[in-house]
């Protein structure tokens, strides 16, 4: 099969998992027009329609979802078989798809994806943050990163390094005009920064300490979904946030945060790449495993996390 068929079958799968021209655009890395274009050509090629479109929703037409049945599998039966093909080469060529959160993305950004890039010229990595937790296999992916604890108990995982932990903070300012917490129930009387996780729902605060373990429903002035919009209003002194350590550890030693409740934060095993199964895993993916190994060896060694 023509390489620009196999893009346009392989496109049709990205639009039905994304839900969306645009979002399956970004990920595909071409332009919303030239994937519209793709489509078209598909179904005129087919003789029918796979998606129902308007100009404000998208589904798979009864067509459609016999494609995405019977063409996702056998998509990813020829995936096994390039990379099976790929794994003779000594040299890595070719993209490596990595599926992470958002924050393990940043995680591993620099000590392993732009180390692996300076290392094998020839690869792409094609790197894609998503909050919920991904089939790997079923979305087409080589790699997933996730914390310990997330990875499906089918795959085979691989530690990046040392446990992580939690981080609550405030700034000083806050704390100037507001009691310390000195326990978590303590937080239900103060402004919490609340988090939308990316299924709708609200995080709940997470707390461990001789055995006992509380979640809070804390309460706060404003809702967000990201991170770095959680520090800033921190930092603007709006109340309590709860990060991932390593995403303040530089405000808390720099004073710019307070760190509270320390005692109720303890370590949890940290990130892990992980990987299906299989015999002949290609050789870009090895050399990746081999360099997240080697690193989280370092780190162990230094005592300092991914």
């Amino acid at each position: 099969m023509e390489r620009g068929a196999l893009e346009d079958l392989h496109a049709v799968l990205a639009i039905a998992r994304k839900g969306t021209f645009r979002a399956a655009a970004v990920e595909l890395n071409m332009s919303t027009t030239a994937l519209s274009h793709a489509i078209a050509r598909l179904e005129a090629n087919l003789g029918v329609r796979l998606f129902n479109r308007t100009t404000r929703s998208l589904s798979l037409t009864g067509a459609g979802r016999i494609f995405v049945d019977e063409v996702g599998p056998a998509l990813q039966d020829i995936r096994g078989a390039l990379d099976a093909v790929r794994s003779e080469r000594d040299t890595p060529s070719g993209t490596l798809r990595i599926n992470a959160a958002p924050f393990a993305a940043q995680a591993i950004m620099a000590p392993l994806v732009i180390e692996y890039l300076r290392r094998f010229p020839d690869m792409t990595v094609d790197l894609v943050t998503e909050g919920r937790l991904m089939d790997i296999v079923a979305d087409g992916f080589d790699l997933g990163v996730r914390v310990a604890g997330l990875v499906p108990s089918d795959m085979i995982s691989v530690s990046l390094g040392q446990p992580q932990r939690y981080a609550v903070v405030a700034s000083a300012s806050y704390f100037a005009s507001h009691p310390m917490p000195m326990a978590p129930p303590d937080l239900l009387k103060h402004h919490c920064i609340r988090v939308r996780l990316p299924d709708g729902a609200l995080f709940r605060w997470r707390f461990e300490k001789d055995g006992q373990t509380i979640q809070l429903d804390v309460q706060g002035p404003i809702i967000l979904d990201e991170a770095n919009l959680a520090r800033t209003a921190v930092m603007e002194n709006v109340g309590i946030g709860y990060f991932m350590e390593q995403n303040v550890i530089e405000d808390i030693r720099a004073g710019r945060l307070v760190r509270i409740l320390d005692d109720w934060t303890p370590a949890f095993p940290g990130l892990c790449l992980y990987y299906p199964g299989r015999r002949n895993l290609p050789v870009g993916v090895r050399e990746f495993l081999n360099l997240a190994r080697s690193h989280a060896a370092k780190t162990l060694r230094a005592g300092s996390p991914v």
